[in-house]
């Protein structure tokens, strides 16, 4: 049997919600909730943090191999999905971002959205790992409770469906993060990729443990104090799958990176996609909703 390890998550600020009646708030300031019985509609409610518990995540197998996940439990010791059960929104503009790649590695890690507890675990094609084939130079997960819907046709790109999975960030602060990890992140931008007809959006993201965190809240900010980077991660997520014989990716909205409004839309609209999704209101397919 393999080994099982428990470690504490490095961040120790996911926060849970209770449900209070009141108006809808603005995109930049509406709130989410731990998810703890049937979903209601978002414009019947609002939420406030209340405390901070620990997430634990547990190691089970080795590292790069088939069997490896990692697996989340709150502080009670039950087990939760990093996909449905964290929350998304902290409020004041900030949400929790879910580390599935740490940044200059190479193992394709990503939430199994169809096992349940959705741990994370590393990609696998034709039974085989996958690897990208160089490093991924930030940090790279999901927004929790998102999900872009395969059966709804964006219009302002092109057209494009979504690409049944939750909404990707890219966190371009100097630290690099762990598999699993929970950090507070504010987006600063938005990348409309177009990856074999689907579209798969890059939330460009910065954690608020960056010292250079308070320095950039917007995608001008961006190319001011990190220049070169929304060039550079457009051209990796363009190119990456190249070496293996298949064309380049693309990019919506004139090949440019949104604004922040835009990428906290992005995150508005997918998010009323997942909670329609675990409402049950759109099929779930092989998703776990647990």
């Amino acid at each position: 049997m393999a080994a099982a390890r428990v470690m504490v998550s490095a961040s120790n600020n996911v926060t849970t919600s209770l449900l209070s009646k009141g108006p809808l708030r603005k995109p930049n300031s509406f709130s989410l909730c731990f998810r703890n019985g049937p979903v209601q509609k978002r414009r019947l409610f609002t939420c406030s943090a209340i405390y901070n518990p620990q997430i634990q995540t547990k190691e089970e197998g080795q590292l790069e191999t088939l069997d490896y996940r990692v697996f989340f439990s709150d502080n009670s010791g039950k087990k939760i999905s990093p996909w449905h059960d964290i929350p998304l929104h902290l409020g004041d503009g900030v949400f929790n971002f879910v580390v599935e790649i740490p940044k200059e590695s190479s193992a394709k890690m990503e939430v199994a959205t169809d096992e349940q507890y959705t741990p994370i675990k590393q990609d696998t094609k034709k039974g085989k790992l996958r690897y990208y084939p160089y490093n991924i130079h930030w940090n790279y997960g999901l927004l929790p409770q998102t999900w872009e819907d395969p059966s709804f046709a964006n219009s302002e790109v092109e057209g494009a469906f979504g690409d049944n999975d939750p909404v990707d960030v890219v966190e371009i602060g100097d630290s690099r993060g762990k598999i699993g990890q929970v950090l507070k992140v504010k987006p600063l931008a938005a990348l409309a990729m177009i990856d074999e007809g689907e579209l798969d959006w890059k939330i460009v993201a910065i954690s608020l443990d960056d010292p250079r965190a308070s320095l950039v809240n917007d995608v001008d900010d961006v190319e001011k104090h990190f220049p070169g980077t929304l060039t550079a991660i457009r051209d990796w997520f363009r190119d990456y799958k190249i070496p293996d014989g298949k064309p380049a990716n693309r990019f919506a909205l004139d090949n440019k990176p949104a604004n922040k409004d835009y990428a906290l839309k992005v995150i508005m609209e997918t998010n009323e996609s997942w909670a329609k999704l675990v409402k049950r209101s759109i099929s779930a397919g092989e998703l776990s909703l647990v």
